[in-house]
C-alpha cells in the first residue's frame, strides 16, 4: 500500500517485574542503544520504510511466547497489537495509566525493542515522550535544536530554514542559549514539541507530555497538529484529555492491561474507554477525587438509566436519559434542591443547568434523605462525550448556597445515529446540540 505510514503487527512487549531495566539516560545513551540495535535485528526493509522485530525477526515470533508465558515474575505490556496507519491520519491511543501506551510508543519511536512481532515505519519519525527524551541537559536549546535535526538526518540549511519558526513557537527566545538544564518543564515541553513538530519527520507521535504545558500552550499545539495532518504527516497521540482526542482524530485505539480492544472510529473507542474505567451501574460518591473543597460529602451514589429504568452509560440522540441521585444528609440541614449540569470532558458546558426550582415555587424544600431522578425525554446531544456536575443546595438563613458539588460524578457517551429515521446519520460534525426542528422545501 503505497499511502501506507505506520504497520504493526502482533506487537508484543514482555518485561520482567521487578527486574533492573536497560537505562539510556543521555542521548548518547539512546542512540548507542540505537546503534546497536540496527546490527541485532533487521533495519531497514526498504528505502522509504523500517521495520522493528523481535527476537531474530518475524519468522522466530511463533514460539518466542511460550517459554515465558505463565512466569510469575514477567508481565505483558503489550500483546498481539495489530493496526495500520495511512499517511496524514491523525490517530488517538487512549487507556488508563499502565494500559502499554507509552510502551507502543517508544517502540514506535525505537527507544525499545518488541519481545515479538513487528513494526514497518514508512518515514522518519519526530517524537515527544517523557519530557526529556532526546534532548541533551547540557547543551543550550539552540544546540538542541540542530542535534535532533542531525539525528532525523536533516542537514544543517534544513534546519536553519526551520530554526526561527521553532523559536518563535515556543516562545523562549530569550533563554535559546541557556543549557536547557536549567529550563523549566513547561519550557523544556515548549521547546521539545516545537522541534519535533517543525523538523522534517513524516510522522509524529506526541505522549501525554503535552499536560506540562499551560491551556494557552496545549491549544496552540492542538492547532498545529491539526495543520500537520492536514499537510499529509501522520499524527500519533496519547492523551487522557478526551477533548484532545476527540478534536484532533477520526479513528483511535483502546488498550487495556496491554491488549487492543478497539480500534475505529474515536467517538466509539472514547465510549469504550469510558466503559473500562467507569463500568454500568451505580457509583459511589461517598468518597469521590472530584468533590469541590469545602463542600459536606452528602451524595452517596449516581447512575444513569434509559426510559425502562435500564442502566446505561451509552445513548443516542432524542433517547430518553435520566439521572438518578441518591444523598443524605447529616444534622440540622435545610436543604433547598439539586441541580445538574452536563459538560464537555474538557469543561465546556453544553445544554443549561437542570434543577428542582424548576418544577416547584418556593419556599423551596426537598427531604434530608432520598432519590432524585432528573429525566429528559428527548436527549438533544449529537454523538460525543460528556460528564455530569452534581449539585446539593442548601437554605442557609433566607440565602440559597452550596451542600455538595461533585464535578465529573457520571461519565456517558452519544453514539452517531438517525433520530429522525431519514437515513442522515448525526456524527460529532454536527457540533454539540442537536436541534429539534423542521424545514418547509416550496418549490420556486
Amino acid at each position: 500500500m503505497s499511502n501506507l505510514a505506520i504497520k504493526v503487527d502482533n506487537l508484543s512487549k514482555l518485561y520482567k517485574i521487578g527486574a533492573r531495566r536497560d537505562r539510556h539516560d543521555t542521548l548518547r545513551d539512546h542512540l548507542m542503544h540505537g546503534i546497536k540495535s540496527l546490527f541485532s535485528r533487521n533495519g531497514y526493509k526498504s528505502a522509504g520504510s523500517q521495520q522493528l522485530a523481535g527476537g531474530s525477526g518475524p519468522s522466530s515470533v511463533s514460539g518466542h511466547p511460550s517459554s515465558v508465558d505463565g512466569h510469575s515474575d514477567t508481565i505483558w505490556a503489550l500483546k498481539d497489537v495489530s493496526f495500520e496507519l495511512k499517511q496524514g491520519e491523525a490517530v488517538g491511543i487512549i487507556g488508563r495509566n499502565g494500559a502499554g501506551k507509552s510502551t507502543l510508543l517508544k517502540i514506535l519511536s525505537r527507544i525499545t525493542e518488541p519481545t515479538t512481532g513487528f513494526a514497518e515505519i514508512h518515514g522518519r519519525v519526530g517524537s515527544l515522550l517523557e519530557v526529556g527524551t532526546g534532548f541533551h541537559y547540557e547543551l543550550s536549546g539552540r544546540e538542541n535544536i540542530y542535534l535532533n535535526g542531525s539525528i532525523l538526518g536533516m542537514k544543517r540549511k534544513g534546519i536553519q530554514r526551520q530554526f526561527d519558526a521553532i523559536v518563535d513557537f515556543s516562545g523562549v527566545e530569550k533563554f535559546i542559549d541557556t543549557p536547557v538544564k536549567r529550563y523549566s518543564s513547561g519550557m523544556f515541553v515548549r521547546l521539545a514539541f516545537a522541534v519535533a513538530a517543525h523538523l522534517d519527520s513524516e510522522i509524529l507521535i506526541v505522549d501525554e507530555a503535552l499536560a506540562v504545558g499551560d491551556a494557552a500552550f496545549q491549544k496552540k499545539c492542538l492547532g498545529k497538529m491539526g495543520d500537520i495532518a492536514s499537510e499529509g504527516r501522520t499524527v500519533l497521540l496519547v492523551s487522557h484529555n478526551m477533548g484532545f482526542i476527540s478534536s484532533l482524530t477520526r479513528r483511535a485505539m483502546v488498550l487495556d492491561n496491554g491488549k487492543q480492544k478497539f480500534f475505529g472510529d474515536t467517538a466509539v473507542a472514547i465510549a469504550a474507554y469510558l466503559e473500562i474505567v467507569s463500568p454500568k451501574g451505580p457509583r459511589s460518591l461517598t468518597e469521590h477525587e472530584n468533590r469541590f473543597p469545602g463542600m459536606t460529602p452528602s451524595f452517596t451514589s449516581a447512575f444513569l438509566t434509559d426510559g425502562e429504568a435500564r442502566l446505561r452509560d451509552v445513548f443516542c440522540t432524542g433517547e430518553e436519559w435520566c439521572l438518578e441521585l441518591e444523598y443524605s444528609c447529616k444534622g440540622d440541614v435545610n436543604l433547598a434542591g439539586a441541580a445538574f449540569r452536563i459538560l464537555t470532558p474538557d469543561e465546556i458546558q453544553v445544554i443549561g443547568e437542570l434543577n428542582t426550582f424548576m418544577f416547584s415555587p418556593p419556599p423551596y424544600r426537598i427531604p434530608q434523605k432520598g432519590r432524585l431522578r432528573f429525566r429528559i425525554p428527548e436527549l438533544p446531544l449529537c454523538p460525543g462525550n460528556y460528564v455530569v456536575n452534581i449539585s446539593l443546595i442548601k437554605d442557609d438563613h433566607g440565602a440559597l448556597c452550596l451542600h455538595d458539588l461533585v464535578g465529573h460524578a457520571l461519565e456517558f457517551s452519544v453514539e452517531n445515529s438517525d433520530p429522525n429515521g431519514t437515513g442522515y446519520v448525526l456524527t460529532r460534525e454536527n457540533g454539540l446540540c442537536a436541534f429539534k426542528g423542521y424545514c418547509e422545501v416550496v418549490a420556486g
